[in-house]
């Protein structure tokens, strides 16, 4: 998850946005933290869920940015996480947007993590993964990625 999530980050720039969705402890965390790693966020910066701060900013190569809409029950709230300002300066990794998914700009990148496992119950630990591009950049994006998720 991080390796694939080190990748993403490698290639993002000001203004890019993934939204990150899957079950609780699927792994979304775990590849905004390599996101992190792909975007220079220094290495004594503890990149963790954002959970109870909703929002938390990291410096880097680009800013980064990392959200969890997770306790955000009205859309209303979402106004005072400045997250619509934040696309100007920085990029993005969102957990959860499926649950406010207006919260993100029309050209976005949609990872969704899946834990997986085999006909006996085991495998864990694996996951699938599957990417939707809303715009030209995101699909860009989804595109240099392609070939690690076949």
């Amino acid at each position: 998850m991080q390796e694939l999530g080190e990748r993403l980050g490698r290639l993002m720039q000001v203004g890019d946005v993934v939204g990150l969705r899957g079950p609780l402890g699927a792994g979304k965390t775990t590849f905004a933290q390599g996101m992190a790693r792909g975007l220079e966020v220094p290495a004594d910066r503890h990149v963790a869920s954002p959970t109870f701060a909703l929002v938390n900013q990291h410096p880097g190569r680009v800013p980064f940015v990392h959200a969890d809409l997770y306790r955000i029950n009205q859309p209303a709230e979402l106004l005072e996480l400045g997250l619509s300002e934040a696309y100007d300066y920085a990029a993005a990794a969102i957990e959860w947007l499926d649950r406010f998914p207006a919260v993100a700009p029309a050209d976005h990148l949609e990872v969704e993590i899946t834990p997986t496992f085999d006909a006996d119950g085991g495998g864990e630990g694996m996951r699938r993964i599957v990417m939707r591009s809303s715009g030209p950049r995101s699909e860009a994006l989804m595109n240099q990625l392609a070939p690690l998720l076949a």
